[in-house]
């Protein structure tokens, strides 16, 4: 087989789409198949750098490692990363070519995005056995339809067969492939293949006649209902949550090694971004972490992260309004610990001359760290290698900030003074033996008896969960179907359901 494909669309953002991809993707490559996944339009701030230095959602990097494949910009050519509710700086094959506003996207500048496209999806398909493409949003946003370039409107050029996938657990998932296939034009539903129930809960013989009446209604089966499992939400795409407060990162169910539990606040500043860093922290047994939107949230803390944003001064101006940043300004001077990432490292800093990301002009930091900022127009975009505590490190970088480290204790790219650390770079915590040996400083500065666990590797942990993703699929789904779609693509005659779309 080469060159098969499959779209997997959604009856709404946050179904499932971008795990059942990455399952769907680990399944196939466990059965000896070369595997790629692929978005055409990705919108998140949620994003990873490739090794050719080309930016693309985190989530496509996920699906890659689950295909067992160097993740590309070809499988992630156009990234949107929004800067307000209005906004968002276009990133096409991973290099930003500039900031558009909704309306002068959708109103032409995607239509002409369609054929790079189009010519990354066929270079995939003429290189893998399968291309596994995810959808963004849902396909029945038909007032959307004319400027699609990441659901239907590939799908129908590339003859791609779509499974729907509804989040049963958020109610009415039945409404929703209904309305979801009766709202396509007839030219699409030809290719709406067939439905993917997730996250159910209960017996699913409970279940059974209300699908057995959805076939009947659609003339599509259901090809899989997949139950409900903690814990696999990985890379998620949304960095733009109405609220993150008191969302807790799923750690290790495991007790602590040492005496103590080690808490981990996590300020969740507007248009966050790479929020997964801190996941291999979760990822430790002892360590809790959750997301914090008050300073007294702050107070039983052994250490809080200031993560990345698309808006650095923006984030700045929301510390400040919530006596978060006064709260950071206390921690420093009593010796509480302090981590600062990227947008987080350029806040704690003493200035900041932005010109480019808000046009705010100079705006003084938190003063935490001998640091100043500059935005520079070019985007830097790399995959650094270094050390800091006597251990490797790796990470990656996606900043327009350019940092002068004016005193402090060198630490990666950026700096250390007493207990507040800053760096720009991304992912460094999954670095095992830096991980480990950054919670044992924690630690000690916060007077905690936590003790690191000797043999947590974030990358086998990723790696169950992956397997994990393609057990779902193997075990829960109609994987017949499912490669019969990928090899055939949607079987002819499919019924129309109206009343249709024009």
């Amino acid at each position: 087989m080469r060159g098969g494909g499959l779209l997997v669309a959604g009856t709404t953002s946050d179904a499932g789409k971008s795990v059942v991809t990455a399952g769907i993707c680990r399944w196939l490559v466990r059965k000896g198949l070369k595997v790629a996944p692929f978005k055409g339009q990705n919108m998140s701030l949620n994003s990873f750098v490739t090794r050719e230095g080309a930016e693309i959602g985190r989530a496509q990097a996920m699906q890659a490692q689950a295909a067992r494949v160097e993740p590309t910009a070809l499988m992630n050519p156009v990234l949107l990363k929004p800067g307000s509710d209005r906004s968002s700086q276009v990133v096409l094959m991973g290099k930003p070519v500039g900031e558009l506003s909704a309306r002068g996207y959708h109103g032409g500048r995607q239509k002409e995005l369609f054929e790079p496209v189009m010519a990354c999806l066929e270079e995939l398909r003429s290189t893998y056995d399968a291309v596994i493409c995810e959808g963004a949003g849902s396909p029945a946003e038909i007032n959307l339809r004319r400027t699609d370039i990441v659901n239907m409107g590939i799908a129908r050029a590339a003859r791609l067969p779509v499974v729907v996938v509804g989040d049963i657990d958020r109610g009415g998932v039945f409404a929703q492939f209904f309305g979801t296939t009766a709202l396509l034009a007839p030219e699409d539903q030809e290719l709406i293949a067939g439905y993917l129930v997730n996250k159910f809960r209960g017996d699913v013989t409970l279940l059974e006649p209300g699908l057995d009446m959805l076939h009947g209604l659609t003339g599509r089966r259901t090809l899989g209902v997949l139950p409900y499992a903690h814990g696999l939400g990985i890379d998620e795409e949304d960095g733009l949550r109405v609220s993150l407060r008191g969302a807790v990162r799923e750690s290790v169910v495991a007790p602590p090694v040492g005496e103590d539990v080690l808490r981990v606040a996590v300020c969740a500043v507007p248009l966050m971004s790479n929020f997964t860093d801190v996941d291999a922290l979760a990822a430790e047994p002892g360590v809790v972490v959750r997301f914090v939107d008050r300073a007294e949230e702050l107070v039983d803390a052994d250490l809080v992260v200031v993560p990345g944003t698309r808006g650095t001064v923006k984030a700045l101006a929301w510390l400040r309004e919530r006596g978060l940043a006064d709260a950071l300004a206390r921690r420093a001077a009593e010796g509480r610990p302090v981590l600062g990432i990227c947008g987080g490292f350029q806040v704690l800093g003493e200035h900041i001359e932005d010109e480019v990301e808000s046009r705010a002009g100079a705006v003084d930091g938190l003063g935490l760290l001998p640091v100043r900022v500059r935005f520079a127009p070019e985007k830097t975009l790399a995959r650094p290698v270094g050390s800091a505590l006597g251990e490797r490190v790796e990470g990656y970088e996606i900043h327009h900030g350019v940092a002068e480290v004016l005193g402090g204790e060198a630490f990666l790219d950026g700096c250390r003074v007493g207990a507040v650390w800053g760096t720009h770079w991304h992912g460094s915590l999954e670095s095992d033996g830096f991980r480990r040996a950054f919670l044992r400083e924690v630690a000690a500065a916060a007077g905690r008896r936590f003790v690191p666990a000797p043999d947590t590797s974030f990358g086998a942990l990723r790696e169950e969960q992956l397997d994990k993703l393609g057990d779902l699929i193997e075990e829960h789904a109609d994987t017949d179907a499912l490669l019969r779609l990928i090899e055939e693509g949607a079987p002819p005659g499919l019924p129309f359901v109206p009343p249709g779309a024009p």
